[in-house]
Parts: structure tokens; C-alpha cells; sequence
């Protein structure tokens, strides 16, 4: 193994002391061991500070971690444990397996387990750390479309080999440049989807949490499932996923929005109910709400204000109202009152959210002499009765 001297007891100690140490200065050290690089060293220590945040489930001693754009590139452990809750069977494959986050989770309720990583120095990684864990699975060193072509004779013969075929295709160019339309990433889905489809009973794609959901339904027939993950109200990532034993019209496909690490239940709809759904509107009331970042992200503007019986401040504003406390709601609820601008005194304290409102932010701070900060909300926006200024209470 390439790595195996980073893996000698005195190296793995020298790791975890230094933990702490500012890694610009050790980078400017000699190492102490002849066969161990500093670089290589502080590429471990990275993989570590990297782990205590992303995936605390690899803070094992012998974990070896691979380079930063693998690190950058892998789900966190909340995503890839809330994806593996609606997939289990006889037999999983990971189609781009990377530092093998996702599969480490997907694959928890499969009996076989098979990863393709077309990257020799990654699947060895990969190899040896799911060894330390205990896992086991069978490692292919393969390109991907080399690898469905490899099961050309299952394709032909009519079978299924496997219950769940997951892949997170590559969204960047050799530019760096991000990469949003389903031909453009790497592999181009389009080319490959009939193939994965004759494989495998369900396919599971990950893509940019940028990605228009319009677009997906328009552009891949039989989505069964879009769901779109949340960190802490930061969309992180879209799920697509179809399911072959399940078919549904594109228009009734559901989506699931989430929020992890957060108390919020989930949201789910399916695309035709946004539809149909339609929003009363009113002028803002004694609770208002701000849904999350995922329902936003899924355009449930109107289906949201139907199923809790809200009314939506505007039509372009989506913010909600009601007159009693609604529970179990997918965001922010606050207690407000209506203010005028002549209520405002220079120099207190607001957390200030402008939306469908003319000024921004930091111009309403600027313009009325507010500060950030504090434990009350400001939020200037815009109702079917025009502009308002709301105050949390």
C-alpha cells in the first residue's frame, strides 16, 4: 500500500498530537520520519480536522484520508445516514464511490456490496479504511462505463443485479467551473441512464442543490422522488431518485424536504399538489413564517400555506401569517407586531430580514442608524396592504 508507513504506530501518535499545531508552520518542519513525508502527514491531520465536522465516525486511529478535494467532494455524515433510511435489500452499488461516505451508509442494509472508483489510490483507501471499520464489500477499480459495459450480458439476458444503484456524478469541468445540466456532468446521465436502469431496480442520483427541480422533471422521465437535504437550513444536496417498481407520472412525483440537525419534521408533496394548491392572502397577522431553506428550494410556495392553513403575505413573498400559534412547522415562527419606521431608534440591536422590499440589509441599517445583533428580529417586507416593518416579540 502507498500509504502504509502513515500507518506505524509512531506516525499515528505524531498525527493526533498535533492536531492543534497551525499546519502552515509544520509544513515548514522537516519530517521525523524518513519514509513519511510532512506533506503527507499534514494531509492526515486535515483528513482529521475534516472528519471532527463531516464524519466524526472516522475518527478512528489507522483511518487514512485522501486528498482535499475528496474531502470537499464527500457527503457529511448526516446526509449519507438520512439518505441510507429509505433503501435496504440484497444487493447495493455505488457507481463513483469516492472516498465512499455515501456507500458506507447507503450500503448498511445490504447483504452485497459493490464500489466502482475509476481513481487506483482511492479505492485502496477506501479498501483499507471500510477493513478498519469492519465492512465489507467488493472494491473495482473500473471506470464507470467500462463497468456497465462489463454487465452487458445480465443487460441482454433481462436480469436485475442490483436492488439500488447510487451515484454522485462530477459537477466541475477541468476549469473548475460548476456544472448544472445533466449532459454536462460527468459521466453525462443522459448516456448512461437506460444502462443503470437495466441494472438496477432503484437509482439514486446525486446533484447540486442548485439544480432547477423543473428541470429534472422535464428533462428524465419516471422520477419517482425528489428529495432535497438541508444542514442547519443550508441546502446541501438534491436526491433524485427513481424507482422502477414504483413509476409514477413525473407530475406526481414526491418531494421530500428536509432540514437535519435541526427540529423540524419533514415536508413532503408531490409536484402536481403545488399545482393545485392555492394561497389566500392577508396582511400580516400575530405569527409569522418563514419556511426553510428546502421548501423554499422546492418551490412549495402555496401547497406550505394549504396544508397548515396560512395565509400568504403576498404573492411574491414568501412569508406566512396567522392569527394562533400553528406547531410543527418546517422553519422559523415568530411572535411579531407591526411597527412604523418612526418606532425605530438609532443604534439598537436587530437581526434584519428584507424580503420583496426595496432596500437590502445593510441599507436599512444604514438608512435608520441599526446595529446587528441581539436577540430580537427585524424584518422588512412586503403584504397584499403594501410595505411593512415587522418587530419579534
Amino acid at each position: 500500500m502507498g500509504f502504509s508507513n502513515l500507518l506505524l504506530p509512531e506516525v499515528q501518535r505524531f498525527i493526533n498530537e498535533n492536531l492543534s499545531t497551525d499546519l502552515h508552520q509544520l509544513l515548514l518542519k522537516k519530517s521525523p520520519f524518513p519514509d513519511v513525508s510532512i506533506q503527507e502527514i499534514v494531509q492526515q491531520i486535515k483528513g482529521k480536522k475534516t472528519a471532527q465536522r463531516k464524519f466524526p465516525f472516522l475518527l478512528k486511529d489507522q483511518i487514512v484520508f485522501p486528498p482535499n478535494l475528496n474531502l470537499e467532494q464527500a457527503s457529511s455524515q448526516s446526509t449519507a445516514a438520512y439518505k441510507a433510511k429509505s433503501v435496504k435489500g440484497q444487493s447495493f452499488l455505488d457507481l463513483t464511490c469516492g472516498f465512499g461516505i455515501d456507500a458506507y451508509f447507503l450500503s448498511q442494509n445490504f447483504e452485497n456490496v459493490t464500489l466502482v472508483e475509476q481513481n487506483p489510490e482511492l479505492i485502496q483507501i477506501v479498501a483499507h479504511n471500510w477493513k478498519i471499520l469492519n465492512r465489507k464489500a467488493s472494491f473495482i477499480n473500473q471506470n464507470l462505463e467500462e463497468f456497465l459495459e462489463s454487465q452487458l450480458q445480465s443487460q441482454l439476458e433481462g436480469k436485475i443485479s442490483f436492488d439500488v444503484a447510487y451515484l454522485d456524478p462530477a459537477r466541475r469541468d477541468v476549469n473548475n467551473k460548476k456544472k448544472f445540466l445533466l449532459e454536462d456532468l460527468s459521466p453525462n446521465l443522459f448516456e448512461i441512464w437506460e444502462r443503470i436502469g437495466s441494472i438496477a431496480a432503484k437509482i439514486m442520483v446525486k446533484l447540486s442543490p442548485l439544480v432547477d427541480i423543473s428541470y429534472l422533471l422535464g428533462a428524465l422521465k419516471n422520477i419517482t422522488e425528489i428529495q432535497i437535504i438541508a444542514i442547519r437550513n443550508e441546502v446541501k444536496e438534491l436526491i433524485l431518485v427513481v424507482d422502477n417498481q414504483e413509476i409514477n407520472n413525473k407530475h406526481h412525483t414526491k418531494i421530500t424536504c428536509v432540514n437535519l440537525e435541526s427540529n423540524e419534521a419533514e415536508f413532503s408533496f408531490s409536484h402536481n399538489d403545488e399545482k393545485d394548491a392555492k394561497s389566500e392572502y392577508s396582511g400580516s397577522s400575530d405569527f409569522l413564517y418563514i419556511p426553510n431553506n428546502s421548501i423554499l428550494k422546492a418551490g412549495a410556495f402555496n401547497i406550505i400555506s394549504q396544508q397548515f392553513g396560512l395565509k400568504k403575505l403576498h404573492r411574491n413573498t414568501h412569508f406566512y401569517t396567522s392569527e394562533q400559534k400553528i406547531e410543527d412547522f418546517p422553519g422559523r415562527v415568530l411572535s411579531i407586531e407591526k411597527i412604523q419606521a418612526k418606532d425605530l431608534k438609532k443604534g439598537e440591536k436587530y437581526n434584519i430580514i428584507s424580503k420583496n422590499y426595496p432596500l437590502k440589509p445593510d441599507e436599512i441599517k444604514k438608512k435608520y442608524k441599526l446595529n446587528d445583533g441581539g436577540n430580537q428580529y427585524l424584518i422588512f417586507t412586503q403584504s397584499i396592504n403594501g410595505k411593512e416593518i415587522l418587530r419579534s416579540t
